[in-house]
């Protein structure tokens, strides 16, 4: 790196925002955009946090004219959040000087030179006690160029949930990649997931009464499991918690420095259990949850009844926008209008029972984590979470909308997301990527899960606190070893369907 891209990339201080702080940025009317969201109020002190590590040393003059050319073009991504003359939030547009956003921290040499994996593992770390500079958009990267054990040069993207969230962000990221393969096309996504189930499976009338019947009657298990859910999620709101567990959070948690830490598993693997057991990757990787939690529980609890099962519950934000396609969002990043596409925070919320137990067969987690994920796919509360959200904050403002937002989730234990990636490696401004580990921090949980796919990995990420799990590294391990007995497992049972 040359001496002048090395003095342009400096380490700014970073302001805190204060209410007086923000009632000051006010614009004319004529400049301001679109209002902020009430979903994107909702997660004020939620960010997101994307790793992403280069097989070669960083290009400083290609990356900033990359993201001079695509990232920066994208509305939010030039834009800070202003008070209007009616009192609520707005976006206004502003100037974007990208090398205000591009950020190389002076770590400390020796400890870069003894194990560079738990520099860059520490400075991000920091970030989850350091607040964004509201005075400009709320993106930054934070670049590492020196080699790890992952990668020749790695940066840490910090991005504000109210920009988007983690799948829109992510598939705004991806827009700006380019297929290693061939630069001048977009890299190759996963088709979309079809729709399953007998709502979505109409009969012929040809087919006669009894089909027609069976799907009239699906409808109606939609609605019973929906009032369900309904019922459940208004008493977690109201006197429903989760019971005390190594991984419920400690008081005042969402003050704890989180640790974001990340590991890499083989999709071919995750793969090759959802055909045995004709599933979906993502049953796959709740049952590979369960038994990584469940491992680490009955080790570090020393509990000798094996029968034991507890029952947490892990909060899912899920984005009700459309999945929009790279080629949108290209298009959406060429013309800097994002009228052109549905963007932003538009959540709902899920609640997705986990089980910790030890099963003398390694697939019983699969069997349960499809049985619970095929329960919640039949059911309307992710539409009710939402509608009541808005209702909320029309109705009661703000306030009340986020004490009934933190008392939701401080009443469950974990979050838990999963997010498919690219299918091949490519290109960031030039850069050939070799991992991506997006992960987060804010909610009040101990612990946070996400899983990422690219190529032909999945990347499991976890956001803890560091004084619930000063082991992480045990973790992890379970991940990885619950997923190999699985998969050994699925071996076993592919083997004896052979013979039979």
């Amino acid at each position: 790196m040359d001496a002048a891209a090395a003095t342009t990339l400096r380490k700014r201080a970073l302001s805190v925002d204060t209410a007086a702080g923000r009632q000051g940025r006010t614009a004319p009317e004529a400049e301001l955009g679109e209002p902020v969201s009430p979903s994107a109020r909702l997660v004020e002190d939620f960010y997101i946090i994307v790793l992403m590590g280069a097989s070669t040393p960083l290009n400083i003059p290609a990356l900033r004219a990359g993201i001079e050319a695509q990232l920066a073009r994208y509305p939010h991504f030039r834009s800070i959040q202003v008070t209007g003359k009616d009192g609520n939030l707005r976006w206004a547009p502003t100037t974007v000087n990208v090398e205000n956003h591009l950020i190389r921290p002076a770590l400390d040499p020796a400890a870069v030179a003894a194990n560079p994996d738990k520099a860059v593992e520490d400075y991000v770390a920091s970030l989850s006690t350091l607040p964004m500079d509201r005075s400009q958009p709320l993106w930054e990267f934070h670049l590492f160029d020196f080699p790890t054990s992952e990668a020749t040069s790695t940066a840490a993207i910090r991005v504000h949930h109210s920009l988007g969230d983690g799948m829109s962000l992510l598939t705004l990221l991806m827009a700006c990649t380019r297929s290693a393969a061939d630069p001048t096309r977009l890299p190759a996504m996963p088709p979309l997931p079809a729709r399953t189930g007998a709502i979505y499976q109409r009969p012929r009338p040809s087919a006669g009464v009894l089909p027609f019947v069976a799907w009239a009657w699906s409808f109606v298990v939609l609605a019973w499991h929906t009032v369900v859910d309904v019922v459940g999620f208004l008493a977690t709101i109201l006197f429903l918690k989760d019971p005390h567990t190594m991984f419920k959070r400690m008081n005042h948690a969402e003050t704890q420095r989180k640790r974001i830490v990340h590991r890499s598993l083989s999709l071919d693997d995750v793969k090759f259990v959802k055909n045995t057991m004709k599933c979906t990757v993502n049953d796959v990787l709740v049952g590979v949850t369960y038994a990584a939690l469940s491992r680490y529980h009955f080790r570090k609890s020393g509990e000798t009844d094996t029968r034991k099962q507890i029952r947490v519950r892990s909060m899912l934000l899920v984005n009700l926008r459309p999945t929009t396609s790279l080629h949108a969002c290209v298009n959406m990043i060429e013309s800097g209008k994002g009228s052109e596409v549905k963007w932003g925070n538009e959540l709902g919320f899920i609640i997705l029972p986990f089980f910790i137990g030890l099963h003398d067969d390694p697939l019983d987690y699969v069997r349960k984590g499809k049985k619970v994920v095929d329960r919640k796919k039949s059911s309307l509360e992710v539409v009710f979470t939402h509608v009541a959200a808005e209702l909320i904050l029309k109705v009661f403002g703000l306030k009340a909308a986020a004490a009934i937002f933190h008392r939701m989730i401080s009443h469950t234990t974990i979050s838990f997301a999963n997010m498919t990636g690219p299918v091949e490696q490519v290109e960031f401004c030039g850069h050939p990527v070799v991992f991506i580990a997006p992960s987060g921090y804010g909610p009040p949980e101990a612990l946070t899960v996400n899983y990422q796919s690219y190529v032909n990995t999945i990347m499991i990420n976890l956001a803890l606190d560091e004084g619930r799990f000063p082991d992480y590294d045990e973790l992890l391990d379970d991940f990885v070893e619950s997923l190999k007995h699985i998969k050994d497992a699925a071996s076993r049972l592919g083997m004896h369907h052979r013979k039979a």
